[in-house]
């Protein structure tokens, strides 16, 4: 029966009797490498995350929105004033599909993520016809007054404000608006413009 060796610094030397040998771990750290290939920690990963493959998975925001107004609001309480932010955001896919949101929060980029969510739940569908509105429209909302007319392709938006906006979120290529009264509240012709596209109504087919 051969004799059991350990390596020590002056060479290999006989084992004692009854001395058992003692394994080394191997090289490459903790676990080693029949660690890493048996299932270890950072072996498997989930998809859609890593440094190479995080944020894989997450569907891009089709909505665009755009700041319509922004203004500095006060309330007086018993307690003083408080003053607050008050945002107005329109988001529209530029496929038929558009909303507006008002909402106050304490600082700027408070008011404006609240008022961008508000705006994506409050859309409205707009019948689009060619680039264009099928007929002619006009709405009201408090003091202002928005007229909107189809155009031919190729005209443009004629429009300006918020009226502008509002028709370049919904996808609308065409059209030309007027504001019948002397109101410049941006919140307000919004609001009409919104008013106006809702009664849009599908042209009639052709029998």
């Amino acid at each position: 029966m051969a004799e059991e060796t350990k390596k020590t610094n002056d060479g290999f030397v006989p084992i004692p009797t009854g001395e058992t040998p003692v394994q080394q771990t191997p090289r490459g750290g903790f676990g080693g490498q029949g660690q890493r290939n048996s299932g270890g920690f950072g072996q498997q990963r989930r998809p859609g995350f890593g440094r190479a493959g995080f944020g894989r998975d997450r569907q891009k925001d089709e909505f665009q929105t755009k700041l319509l107004d922004l203004a500095r609001v006060t309330r007086v309480t018993g307690g003083g004033k408080r003053m607050s932010f008050r945002a107005v955001v329109v988001a529209g896919d530029k496929k038929g599909k558009v909303g507006i949101g008002i909402d106050k929060g304490k600082d700027v980029s408070q008011a404006i993520e609240k008022a961008t969510r508000r705006a994506k739940k409050d859309l409205i569908s707009v019948i689009i016809v060619d680039g264009t509105i099928p007929h002619e429209v006009e709405a009201k909302s408090g003091p202002a007054v928005i007229l909107l007319k189809p155009q031919m392709k190729g005209r443009g938006l004629v429009a300006g404000g918020a009226v502008r906006t509002i028709c370049d979120l919904a996808g609308i290529k065409n059209v030309s608006s007027k504001i019948l009264s002397g109101s410049k509240n941006k919140l307000n012709n919004a609001r009409a413009t919104i008013e106006a596209l809702k009664k849009l109504k599908a042209p009639k087919k052709a029998k």
